[in-house]
């Protein structure tokens, strides 16, 4: 039996060039050895001396052939079926950082590690390791948008307390806080993902309120109150109520959605109706039409309130016609999404992660 290909002859040849300041014909060089490995079926030894070329090539400052040597890289990662798992991502974030914030080349590296792992990992929106990672380096680097975008796609409860640590960072320049609570509550809530929007609108309130307690107010909305509870996972319905009327809405969506995951009743409904029309009429954002939209939809994955047969001029009175009396008869509704049933349930039902 012949010895497994090993990539050392190609690496003798290409990283000296590099170190000698050839870089050019060491990309070239690289590009050659992979492609005829790659089409030799031999994917480990080409993505071997793919990403060692790129790393080096990187770390002596030649961003553009060490990017198209990532980009080679995921080519044959495709062309291998590779999975994601520690060793394929940790290449990619290795890579990833030692790319540098300047230029595009670094997003055009994230964008297609991020594409790959949505068609080999178990995420649709990508791979929630690697989103976490690199929305952690755009924030540390205060790339703030972008870093929100990819925060958000990771879901994880980690990802929310580096989301909200963002979110307090960015709303000291001095826009309403409830603004960026909105931000973070929503986009989770629409994903089925209640951990994540309570984890962040906890830590979220917790470090504004530290820093600025006079944000704190005594007086609670006595018709808006959600029974308080502390469930079996740690979560608690506590609202902590502030002078800003947004970011207590933000609190009080997370905890009528958290109840209405685990009590689907109607006295739940009611109660999200009635949120929503009350601060709904205070305008301002939240008669947005961007946030009419998302809170449409909470609706319907949360309540079962079914969505207006056309884009609502009132939405908050289309949320409670539909709760009493339904769509118009004949009107074609699309499949619901459902949630995966609250922990304890013993229910089976497919949903959301």
């Amino acid at each position: 039996m012949p010895p497994a290909p090993s990539s050392q002859r190609a690496l003798d040849a290409i990283l000296p060039l590099i170190a000698q300041g050839q870089a050019y014909e060491a990309h070239q060089k690289a590009r050659t050895f992979a492609s005829r490995y790659n089409k030799a079926g031999q994917y480990d030894t080409a993505i071997d001396v793919l990403f060692q070329s790129a790393r080096e090539l990187l770390k002596a400052g030649q961003q553009g052939s060490g990017t198209d040597l990532a980009g080679f890289l995921l080519d044959v990662y495709e062309s291998k079926g590779e999975e994601v798992n520690d060793e394929s991502r940790g290449r990619l974030t290795q890579l990833i950082a030692l790319t540098g914030p300047g230029g595009s080349w670094r997003k055009t590296t994230i964008d297609k590690a991020v594409a790959w792992s949505t068609k080999h990992g178990p995420c649709p929106a990508g791979d929630q390791s690697l989103n976490h990672y690199i929305g952690e380096l755009l924030y540390k680097e205060g790339e703030f948008e972008a870093a929100e975008t990819h925060l958000l796609a990771a879901g994880q409860r980690d990802s929310a307390r580096v989301l909200a640590q963002m979110m307090f960072d960015w709303s000291a320049a001095g826009a309403p806080p409830g603004l960026f609570a909105l931000r973070g509550v929503i986009p989770y809530l629409q994903n089925g993902n209640i951990l994540a929007a309570r984890t962040f609108i906890t830590s979220f309130v917790t470090s504004l309120l530290s820093a600025r307690p006079s944000l704190r107010s005594s007086l609670e909305p006595a018709p808006l109150t959600i029974p308080r509870r502390d469930d079996a996972a740690g979560g608690s319905d506590s609202v902590e109520f502030t002078t800003d009327p947004v970011l207590n809405f933000a609190q009080l969506a997370v905890a009528t959605c958290q109840r209405a995951h685990g009590e689907k009743n109607k006295t739940m409904r009611e109660a999200w109706v009635r949120l929503c029309g009350t601060y709904g009429a205070k305008g301002g954002v939240m008669a947005s039409r961007e946030v009419r939209a998302a809170l449409q939809d909470i609706s319907t994955l949360y309540f079962a309130i079914p969505p207006p047969r056309t884009a609502p001029v009132n939405p908050f009175g289309d949320i409670m016609s539909s709760l009493f009396g339904g769509p118009p008869s004949g009107a074609a509704q699309p499949a619901r999404r459902v949630l995966s049933p609250a922990p304890g349930s013993g229910a089976s039902t497919p949903g959301l992660d």
